[in-house]
């Protein structure tokens, strides 16, 4: 036996989707009700598990044994919960060394991360079964009454899930024989085990805080409520239709929308109707949902005081950067408070009005304090480090733009340095011409890969109080001065459709090399990895406005706006953003390398930020060197990483 390929089908009364696979493991009723595997590709074979049946001892051992690879779709559930099923205490896992995961070979390939779309975009014969849904929520969860439902409860669909179970055994192995064509380079394949690791290891959250800053948030947003209904004399202040038809009744504005921006305008026109601009407020402060993250970590906190599973490998298609998920640590609101530790004593000690006489709106500030959930352990600190200007750096290299190199090399500010660069005068963040800084630093924000006025917008020009006019000069003058950076776009749409049409390998700039492959554009990135634009072909755009009569480049992915498999269009701008952040995410894949090299653990990382959990003799100097160091597939790029030391997390 070489390799063992399995899915099993489980129960627990925890919730999946909620509380991750770590905490679902960990509840007393968990139990592992089928086992299918295959040895070798041979054929499937389901262990019922939950009817006395025992795994075959070669099958078990196998389990353990580092000569033999698993392999599942989605392997870390497998892993975990096996894990668990084997008698492992938490916080001690199944080596991921031995795995392979189906699943993120088929995201490498550009497709979809659920098996059965997966098998639908592939073509398979034998997709996945359509009543496997509502066999899991038969047997896997309890019913309406808390109740676990037994194989005797029905004997035809216990044998229909057992058909069930093996077909997913099947289809993994029918999804494999498609995506193994792209060979997992070995740097992908180290991370993929690092980043197992770090999800293995959690980071602690500080229980006694985080309940009370969500019974906090829970107590005041009724008490809001309340005084909602108060107001309004309306049954459900919270009902986005009856609020709407009592402020245009009370006030006779027509209102159309509740959303942030909508809230802003209409706070600002009630000043002669005060109980409709209280209810605007109100409605603001009810809105705010960032705050559900403290019921999300209470829901998914193992029994060690940590939170397991934070980040999804390969969650994002082509450039392969990471997804959150359960408390999804990707959007975690900044904080701006000066005095954080009082403020996190008030709330820990469940005091409102305390919070709200000393820190202002209750709402607003335990939406501040949400990082500081996650703290060190006892005796330990956490060094937070990130690179600095990251997607910069990497597209003024990839470009060869040499003057922003230049500025990252000296130390110097980009921001201030394309200011000055676009309007010809010196400009220093706190001296001359230091308004023009923010002109800058919006335009290196937003106008790196092909974007106009309506990039500058969406990175909030005209809250800046930019006017269209502004933005217009700020885009000619910034790619007037970043010409290396605007030819890029060309040269990868350029590339892109010559190897779509001619079948032929093209290499551009630092060896990015476009190809045709297996009905795919494929990018090989600097680092050895590989993104895929999955049945990739080139056709003549004519005369619907997207981008003239030339030659246009269509993928299928998921559409962003529809999130369904279709028909994607690209072009060369945004392809290079994909490329730049792919690059960047494969920087930050050597600082994860680099760290466990060093023996230091990291408890999480978002974006381009890792969190280590160190003893506190552990210098922060030796984070910051992993960040600094060059790469030896990025010569020339200019890194540098920068960080501090905390006890609890923070935006420092």
């Amino acid at each position: 036996m070489t390799e063992l390929s399995i899915d099993i089908e489980t129960y627990s009364s925890a919730d999946l989707g909620s509380c991750g696979v770590y905490r679902y493991a960990e509840s007393p009723d968990f139990a592992v009700l089928l086992f299918a595997y295959c040895v070798d590709g041979g054929a499937v074979r389901c262990v019922d598990l939950a009817q006395g049946e025992e795994l075959p001892e070669d099958v078990r051992a196998a389990l353990t044994d580092p000569g033999v690879t698993k392999s599942a779709y989605n392997a870390n559930f497998e892993r975990v919960c096996l894990s668990r099923w084997l008698g492992m205490p938490t916080g001690s896992y199944l080596d991921p060394r031995q795995w392979r995961c189906t699943m993120v070979a088929a995201a490498r390939m550009g497709l979809p991360l659920g098996l059965g779309e997966c098998a639908r975009v592939l073509g398979l014969s034998e997709g996945k079964m359509k009543e496997g849904a509502a066999l899991i929520r038969y047997f896997s969860k309890p019913d309406g009454k808390g109740r676990r439902r037994l194989p005797m409860d029905s004997w035809d669909r216990w044998e229909t899930f057992k058909e069930y179970n093996i077909r997913d055994v099947e289809v993994e192995q029918g999804v494999w024989s498609k995506v193994r064509r792209l060979e997992e380079t070995p740097f992908d394949r180290e991370l993929w085990v690092a980043d197992a690791l770090v999800n293995d290891r959690g980071v602690l959250v500080d229980l006694d805080f985080v309940t009370s800053a969500a019974r906090m948030d829970e107590d005041y947003k009724a008490a809001l409520l309340e005084e909602a209904r108060q107001i309004t004399g309306l049954e459900n202040p919270n009902s986005p239709s009856q609020l709407k038809e009592w402020l245009s009744r009370v006030t006779g504005f027509t209102v159309r929308q509740l959303d942030k921006s909508s809230l802003d305008g209409l706070e600002g026109r009630m000043q002669y109707w005060p109980s409709a601009r209280r209810v605007v407020a109100l409605r603001r402060e009810l809105g705010k949902t960032s705050n559900k993250k403290y019921p999300a970590m209470l829901e998914c906190v193992c029994s060690d005081g940590r939170v397991r599973g934070l980040l999804q490998y390969y969650g994002a298609a082509r450039t392969g950067r990471w997804a959150g998920r359960l408390v999804q640590m990707q959007n975690l609101p900044q904080n701006h408070l000066d005095d954080l530790e009082g403020a996190r004593e008030a709330v820990r000690r469940g005091d409102a009005d305390d919070v709200e006489l000393c820190y202002g709106s209750v709402t607003r500030v335990l939406s501040e304090l949400i990082r500081t959930s996650f703290v060190a352990a006892e005796g330990k600190v956490l060094h937070v480090c990130d690179f600095s200007a990251i997607e910069a750096r990497v597209i003024a290299w990839l470009a060869g733009e040499g003057w922003v190199l230049d500025v990252f090399r000296n130390g110097g500010d980009v921001y201030c340095a394309t200011a000055s660069q676009m309007f010809g005068v010196p400009v220093s963040k706190h001296g001359a011409n230091a308004h023009l800084r923010q002109k800058g630093k919006i335009a290196v924000l937003a106008l790196g890969y092909g974007g106009g006025v309506s990039a500058l917008e969406a990175m909030g020009g005209s809250r800046l109080g930019l006017s269209e006019a502004e933005e217009r000069e700020i885009v000619w003058k910034w790619r007037d001065s970043n010409p290396k950076i605007v030819g890029l776009w060309a040269t990868v749409e350029r590339a892109a459709i010559a190897a779509i049409k001619t079948r032929r390998a093209i290499t551009v700039n630092r060896g990015v090399v476009f190809e045709y492959r297996w009905g795919c554009l494929t990018v090989t990135l600097p680092s050895g990895r590989t993104m895929v634009y999955p049945r990739a072909r080139v056709g003549v755009e004519t005369g619907d406005g997207w981008r003239g009569d030339h030659d246009s480049i269509e993928y299928e992915g998921v559409n962003q706006t529809t999130r369904k498999w279709e028909a994607v269009r690209t072009y060369g701008g945004k392809m290079t953003e994909n490329i730049v952040q792919a690059i960047a995410r494969d920087l930050l894949g050597e600082v994860l390398l680099r760290a466990r090299r060093w023996s230091l653990d990291v408890v999480f990382h978002v974006h381009d930020e890792i969190v280590v959990e160190a003893s506190a003799d552990t210098p922060l100097s030796l984070v910051e060197a992993i960040f600094n160091e060059e790469v030896a597939w990025a010569r020339g790029l200019p890194l540098k990483g920068a960080g501090y030391t905390t006890k609890f997390y923070k935006k420092d």
